[in-house]
């Protein structure tokens, strides 16, 4: 398996090292739309997909015009799953599925631009996306133009398997190893995905959080985490409890050195990780 980084989305929310940790206080934060993009026997995978080009020519739903307002995205139609896929020699039909951590406007906004694709994600995030419970679940999951080509839809339950002592853990049948992991909390339905990374020194796995935590430092001992990202990952969470729980999950199988963990947004591992190069 092939593995590149791609930044789908870069993103410049107000508050500079409040939200990020590192820029001026005179400049706006930067963060990233961390995906992966996965060459595998089977075909291409794009684990999320960022800001897609429906966000960047139209932004015309509810969703897209509180992101941009909200967090500043640049839109740069450069920077678009589709753009970086095409631009490597591929073309859409070539990304046969989609992993989604969750629903959020920014991990599905390039989905039109994969139409063919099977698009896999949790049970639950599938469940409250059919039937939202509360005012909160109906002004995150409805109003998607990101959904409306009706997405070719594989759903999958917490349960059936363990990975690295976490359980409820399901394998993707037919797609050579990548495992799902529930992190709820974020949203009711959040995963991860780990994928297998073969080096000289034997398998280490590659972990996509995507926003069951948002900065590195939160997985460090003393725990580092800017105040702005603890203002908005409170205001954006479903279940406190759940996501308190989880990170502290993380924290134990970082000090794995068979493991590398990375938040979707995290500007800094997106960096550390795309120096590296395509990973095999």
């Amino acid at each position: 398996m092939k593995i590149h980084h791609l930044n789908c989305g870069t993103i410049t929310p107000p508050g500079g090292p409040l939200v990020d940790g590192a820029s001026s206080w005179r400049s706006r934060g930067r963060a990233v739309c961390h995906c992966l993009l996965l060459e595998t026997s089977t075909g291409l995978v794009l684990v999320d997909t960022g800001v897609g080009t429906h966000t960047i020519e139209t932004p015309t739903s509810t969703v897209e015009r509180a992101f941009i307002r909200g967090v500043h995205p640049v839109l740069d139609p450069r920077e678009t799953a589709l753009a970086q896929i095409t631009a490597l020699g591929f073309s859409a039909d070539d990304v046969r599925d989609v992993v989604l951590t969750h629903l959020d406007i920014d991990h599905i906004g390039g989905l039109p631009d994969f139409p063919t694709a099977a698009v896999h994600l949790s049970s639950n995030e599938y469940d409250a996306l059919q039937n939202p419970r509360t005012w909160f679940e109906r002004r995150r999951y409805l109003d998607q133009p990101s959904l409306a080509h009706q997405p070719r839809w594989v759903t999958h339950a917490s349960f059936g398997d363990t990975w690295m002592g976490l359980e409820g853990v399901h394998l993707i049948e037919g797609i050579d190893d990548i495992v799902l992991i529930p992190l709820y909390g974020h949203t009711v339905g959040h995963i991860g995905i780990a994928v297998a990374v073969d080096t000289p020194n034997g398998r280490r796995w590659l972990l996509h959080g995507g926003d069951s935590f948002s900065y590195h430092g939160q997985l460090e001992t003393p725990v580092r985490y800017p105040y702005g990202l603890r203002v908005f990952d409170s205001a954006l969470q479903a279940d406190k409890k759940m996501r308190l729980h989880n990170i502290e999950r993380l924290r134990e199988l970082a000090h794995r050195e068979d493991v590398d963990i990375f938040a979707a947004h995290d500007a800094h591992a997106f960096d550390r990780l795309s120096l590296t190069g395509p990973q095999r």
